[in-house]
């Protein structure tokens, strides 16, 4: 900032920048340092080093406030809704894949293998999410939402073309993870830029796509699996992707010239945080929600067969009733966080999940396993929107809120990709899955994330930010 410029002059200044945003791009920093007094013109001794925004390597224009509305605005949130239908939207509905692979394409894989499949996209769209965050700050987020869609929708075009465990595992697993995972950060990073009193609202938008993905993919891939096949399945699930990303681009790219610039890079690892206990004791809690969360959605369609002894479209609908409710818990959640604080209300989700997960234990008849779904769809749903939120309320520098967010996520990437697999091992040879086994992972890492917050409240901090109070 140049110290010399009067009140005056900084509100012309910006008068002018919103102006020009309006109309066109903002000032550059050559225009803008033209129209600005020198300090040598206003009798006014230069400080000894003049600001020059040229001589960092990264150049910082100076830029309007978010509008917090506006047709460029609100196109970001409808591109990072589409963006969602297709990499969190896909790897949710994965149950319905791992029924078909086990009962037909992959007979001869056991559960756990096929459950690989599924875990390394999640894994993939997590941890390569966190990694390519750096390129979106050095502003090739273009190039980002280019290759990520063309990887995504590749990726189940190749599906269609899969007949062996290794090609089906390169197109879903690795090739639609390394897709979806270029894409999660512009998703909602181009969304946040442009809103600041509604970034909430925008935000909640944004994800709810999860759902409404979730839902399109598997009543198609129910209906044209008996139709039409599983390859034109898949080839008609690529075409819908296609549309959806096609859609993104553009929108998420409408005027973002004019706030996402070039900045300088995160750092992927802050030091300090291995000395910070309750990050330690939070990140341990997000580990344990994230090895057991994902496992219920993958394997609700397999339990409804092979358990209960119910047609495979009782089970993947049963399913499309689980991820439904997981959009009213996203809801319900975030505002109850806004009474509670997501801290608290991140655990008695959590413990309300545990709950749940020892109740399928026992779980024998249909209506109670449509309930337990229902039920599970919609706590569980708390359990990866609100750590974000937790780990701000207990980080004491927010500068460092971004990576101390990614290291977090690095570990919890891990949980998602051993999960599933570990539940699915229960399987020994032709026998059915037994729930007693089955279950064991997401209850009892439920129960050892609730179980460990009384050990977080004892830090000062979190007693503090509990109610969303200001730190002492």
């Amino acid at each position: 900032m140049l110290s010399s410029v009067h009140s005056k002059e900084k509100q012309t200044l910006e008068s002018d920048l919103v102006d020009s945003y309006q109309t066109s791009r903002p000032s550059s920093v050559e225009e803008v340092e033209e129209s600005t007094p020198r300090d040598e013109e206003k009798g006014i001794e230069p400080a000894e080093k003049p600001f020059d925004a040229r001589s960092t390597k990264t150049t910082e224009s100076i830029i309007p406030p978010p509008p917090d509305g506006g047709l460029h605005a609100w196109l970001k949130v409808f591109g990072g809704f589409m963006i969602y239908i297709n990499i969190w939207g896909f790897t949710l509905s994965y149950g319905a894949f791992q029924a078909y692979y086990k009962s037909d394409l992959l007979s001869s894989a056991s559960p756990s293998a096929i459950s690989w499949i599924g875990t390394v996209q999640g894994w993939l769209l997590i941890f390569f999410g966190v990694l390519s965050g750096p390129l979106f700050d050095l502003g090739y987020f273009r190039v980002m939402l280019i290759v990520g869609n063309f990887l995504v929708v590749f990726g189940i075009m190749m599906l269609s073309l899969s007949t062996q465990y290794w090609q089906v595992f390169l197109s879903q697993g690795v090739c639609m993870g390394l897709g979806a995972g270029l894409l999660y950060i512009p998703s909602l990073a181009l969304v946040g830029i442009w809103f600041d009193k509604k970034r909430a609202i925008a935000m909640g938008i944004v994800m709810s796509g999860i759902a409404v993905g979730g839902v399109v993919y598997i009543i198609m891939f129910d209906r044209l699996l008996k139709s039409s096949g599983f390859p034109w399945a898949m080839r008609a699930i690529g075409f819908v992707a296609l549309v959806a990303a096609l859609l993104s681009i553009p929108a998420l790219l409408s005027g973002s010239g004019v706030l996402a610039t070039k900045r300088k890079a995160r750092a992927l690892f802050d030091k300090t945080a291995y000395k910070d206990k309750l990050f330690l004791l939070f990140t341990c809690c997000s580990f344990s929600t994230f090895l057991g969360y994902i496992v219920p959605f993958f394997y609700i369609p397999t339990y409804a067969m092979n358990r209960l002894g119910l047609s495979q479209t009782t089970g993947l609908y049963t399913l499309v009733m689980a991820i439904a409710a997981s959009f009213f818990g996203r809801l319900i959640s975030g505002a109850l966080a806004q009474w509670l604080g997501p801290i608290v209300t991140w655990a008695l989700c959590a413990g309300a999940s545990a709950i749940l997960s020892f109740c399928w234990i026992v779980i024998d008849t249909e209506a109670y396993f449509i309930a337990f779904s229902i039920l599970w769809g919609f706590f569980s749903a708390a359990l990866v929107t609100l750590p974000s939120a937790a780990f701000a309320n207990i980080t004491p520098d927010l500068s460092r809120l971004g990576t101390r967010l990614g290291m977090s996520w690095s570990v919890s990437s891990i949980a998602t990709l051993i999960g599933a697999p570990i539940a699915g091992a229960s399987d020994r040879g032709a026998r059915p899955l037994e729930a007693s086994e089955e279950l064991r992972v997401p209850g009892n890492n439920n129960a050892i994330m609730f179980d460990s917050h009384p050990l977080v409240f004892r830090d000062p901090r979190a007693r503090y930010q509990v109610w969303n109070a200001p730190l002492a």
